[in-house]
């Protein structure tokens, strides 16, 4: 996982917190998609800029996790929202 990259949410999805998770609206294919509390702080992070570096380092903080499997989970939830078009991910310039 490249720590150096920025996270955008794409401009055609909606999201709202409800009771601590977040239900996402991908405006393009009418889908939704849901987060739980931990892909809830995540999306947060992400919403207010920070870069991956930036949420690696707070879930750390936050969360009782092992580096690796914080890694393997963030990697794995980021590309699902990228492949969904949720996200985009690219290097820092």
């Amino acid at each position: 996982m490249n720590l150096n990259q920025v996270i955008t949410v794409s401009p055609k999805v909606i999201s709202q917190e409800i009771a601590g998770e977040t239900v996402i609206l991908d405006l393009e294919s009418e889908c939704y998609f849901g987060l739980d509390a931990v892909g809830t702080r995540i999306w947060h992070l992400i919403r207010e800029g920070a870069d991956l570096s930036a949420i690696y380092h707070i879930l750390l903080d936050e969360y009782e996790v092992e580096e690796a499997q914080l890694q393997a989970d963030l990697e794995a939830l980021l590309a699902d929202a990228c492949e969904r078009g949720l996200i985009t991910v690219q290097d820092a310039s």
